[in-house]
């Protein structure tokens, strides 16, 4: 695990952000019919120098939230507050500005990176846009950021579709450092990746982190990963946080039924051990009309009444482990008249 979380204020806050996009019908005059709701009213924190790890099924609004704070896509709703500045209220100008202290790694490293600059064009454009810096101190910092990332200085000179997957992955990780950054969102940088590569892409962000100080959002469906990488872990599920809390509390008593059917399936290292596998019935509902109620409740197996009618909050059931499903009103109950007694 990478990071510790010495510190109290928080770096990113993210409140009740939602992200919607519009449903049209009609051939000559359109009409708004509905909404894609990606992302739908999720508040989370983020503080210096961690992961937080954000885990959930394809489709589940991921890599929209992660878009959407970086404000790559307007929200519809929400705010994003960026070191005590509210980055939904700022203007075009100002937002590019700050948006050097916040960075992206894109999944595809092909298709992030312009097939017809060269890589030491690439990696100098933001530092040509952010910092004041001649021709010779920009290509000195290129080629120092190209050793970082364990490339030769020399393929500066090289396009992108001459490297193979993994060395692309390590160019957009070059990019993206190279206006030193506070917040990098690492949307599944991965996944498009043979497990080998997976590894020293991983070890390669642990190591940035520890000498840099970064902080991480780190968007990914592989399980295993993310508790190696994560301080904290976030489930979603069509659009919404189901569950927040440590990467090891998570992990060894995770309390949302969706998260403990994702995590039955990662699979085990010992071909003779057994587990029980979670099957979830169906497939994910749409997010143009999400059930009423818990979005879950139509897979759940352990769906209640009330489940069908009221959509459960986020609550903290007890040191910081948060959860929303209808199983654990009553310990939030419970932990309210314990800190009660105890004053």
């Amino acid at each position: 695990m990478i990071g510790t979380n010495k510190a109290t204020e928080t770096l990113l806050k993210v409140e009740n952000l939602k992200k919607y996009f519009p449903v049209k019908k009609g051939l000559v005059i359109q009409r708004h019919v509905g909404d894609v709701k990606a992302v739908d009213g999720v508040s989370f924190e983020i503080y210096p120098g961690e992961t937080l790890g954000m885990v959930g099924e394809s489709g589940c609004g991921k890599s929209t939230l992660g878009r959407t704070i970086l404000r790559l896509l307007e929200p519809t709703q929400g705010k994003v507050i960026f070191q005590g500045q509210s980055l939904t209220e700022l203007s075009r100008e100002e937002m590019r500005k700050i948006r050097s202290q916040m960075q992206m790694i894109f999944q595809d490293p092909l298709a992030s990176l312009n097939p017809r600059m060269k890589v030491r064009d690439i990696i100098g454009e933001p530092i040509l846009i952010h910092e004041v810096l001649n021709r010779v101190e920009r290509e000195k910092r290129v080629s120092k950021l190209l050793n970082i990332v364990g490339l030769s200085p020399n393929h500066g000179e090289r396009y992108p579709h001459e490297f193979s997957g993994g060395q692309r992955q390590r160019l957009g990780i070059a990019r993206a450092l190279a206006v030193n950054p506070k917040l990098i969102i690492c949307d599944e940088p991965i996944s498009a990746l043979d497990v080998s590569l997976q590894a020293q892409i991983i070890n390669l962000l642990e190591d940035l982190q520890a000498e840099f100080n970064l902080t991480y959002l780190f968007i990914a469906h592989d399980l295993a990963m993310v508790k190696h990488l994560s301080n904290r872990v976030a489930v979603m599920y069509l659009g919404k946080l189901v569950e927040l809390t440590s990467s090891e509390e998570l992990y060894l008593h995770p309390r949302h039924p969706y998260t403990i059917a994702l995590l039955s399936a990662i699979p085990l290292p010992y071909p003779n051990q057994k587990k029980g596998r979670i099957i979830l019935k169906g497939d994910a509902p749409s997010s143009v009309n999400p059930p009423s109620g818990c979005r879950f409740h139509t897979r759940c197996p352990e769906m209640q009444d009330i489940c069908k009618v009221m959509d459960p909050e986020l609550i903290d059931i007890g040191n910081k482990h948060f959860v929303a499903c209808h199983l654990h009103t009553d310990e939030k109950k419970k932990v309210g008249n314990s800190v009660t007694n105890h004053q």
